[in-house]
């Protein structure tokens, strides 16, 4: 195989390399919290419920995985939306239900990090083909960036 050959295809597997993982995160945004799983969702909730937002519930991913047999590290995934908002984006396109409620997932890495990651509003326009919605869509990335803002001391 001649030295060209070789360069070309080690170029290509770097490439690869680092298309691919940023491809798999499209769309999310990952917030670092200073505070433990537990306490980052309380503060979620509460913000949520002060803003006069609808509470849908949290589902403890962890917990349901140790009751299946899977050591899963703290993973919460909390849900919570404005119907007045959410519903527009679904009068606009009914698969735009599928990212509706609002979802962060909060969760804890293995060196103790502890994270809340949350679709883009703008992905889910582009996702969805949603053009008609740009104020509501404006509005909750206003609101998910205030709730998230609440997960750090600063």
């Amino acid at each position: 195989m001649t030295n060209s050959l070789k360069t070309m295809i080690a170029g290509a597997a770097i490439l690869i390399a680092a298309v691919i993982p940023a491809a798999a995160s499209d769309g999310v945004v990952t917030v670092k919290s200073d505070y433990s799983v537990g306490e980052t969702v309380a503060r979620i909730k509460r913000d949520v419920l002060k803003k006069g937002i609808k509470f849908f519930g949290v589902i403890d991913q962890a917990r349901l995985g140790k009751n299946a047999g899977n050591d899963v590290r703290p993973s919460r995934l909390v849900m919570f939306g404005n119907p007045a908002v959410g519903t527009t984006f679904i009068t606009s396109n009914p698969e735009a239900g599928l990212d509706w409620p609002v979802r962060v997932l909060v969760y804890q890495t293995a060196d103790g990090a502890v994270y809340a990651a949350y679709s883009d509003f703008d992905w889910i326009a582009k996702r969805h083909g949603i053009t008609d919605r740009s104020p509501q869509f404006k509005m909750a990335t206003e609101v998910i960036q205030s709730v998230t803002s609440t997960i750090r001391k600063n």
